[in-house]
């Protein structure tokens, strides 16, 4: 376990507002919550970071996603719980969240456009951008999430 390196909300207020706005603006776009948290986890998990899982894995749950699908997110490529929808919005964001190794290959982007309307395109860059940027800030600043007792190491 690493120690947090600083409080990222109590050192730069003013500068944070505008990420926390952009986060609840999210909510008012026409992408339903069980895919945007289901992108937002997907996203954590290939960044480690355990802080954004720990705040998306239960609200996917509230959203109504299947504790069996989000035991099998990790290798939903395998899995026959994710439809055509998923499966391209988990393309794109696998896409962007590698951009160094993907470059947002051509076959991601005309997956998703395939299944998405060019404003539903958006909507979903813009949740993986903002969870890739919420990625890069936790696990910078090594934020530490809540414990319960029992599962304290």
């Amino acid at each position: 376990m690493t120690k947090s390196r600083l409080n990222y909300v109590e050192a730069a207020p003013d500068a944070m507002k505008p990420m926390f706005a952009l986060e609840e603006s999210l909510s008012s776009l026409s992408i339903d919550a069980a895919m945007r948290e289901l992108l937002k986890i997907r996203a954590s998990q290939i960044n480690g970071c355990a802080y954004c899982l720990n705040m998306h894995l239960p609200a996917a749950r509230k959203a109504g996603v299947p504790q069996s699908k989000l035991d099998v997110l990790a290798g939903w490529r395998e899995s026959p719980a994710f439809g055509a929808r998923e499966r391209a919005a988990l393309t794109w964001c696998e896409a962007l969240t590698r951009v160094e190794m993907t470059g947002a290959d051509d076959h991601s982007f005309e997956t998703l456009a395939a299944a998405f309307s060019a404003q539903e395109q958006v909507e979903i860059t813009l949740i993986i951008t903002t969870i890739n940027a919420w990625n890069r800030i936790a696990v910078g600043f090594r934020s530490q999430h809540p414990v319960e007792a029992q599962d304290a190491a």
